[in-house]
């Protein structure tokens, strides 16, 4: 079985963006909403990591 390598960088940069964006809507006046945006940071971790 053959293995290839994906390109995940692209993925690596949107999961470290909506990190950012958690942690600024974390410490915003809105700061209850910040569970809103953990499925964008889990889920694009698993693509960064190449898990799906």
């Amino acid at each position: 079985m053959e293995t290839t390598k994906k390109k995940t960088g692209l993925y690596w940069i949107l999961f470290l963006l909506s990190v950012a964006v958690f942690f600024g809507v974390l410490f915003s006046p809105v700061g209850n909403y910040c569970s809103m945006v953990l499925p964008f940071n889990c889920t694009l971790l698993a693509m960064a990591l190449d898990l799906m």
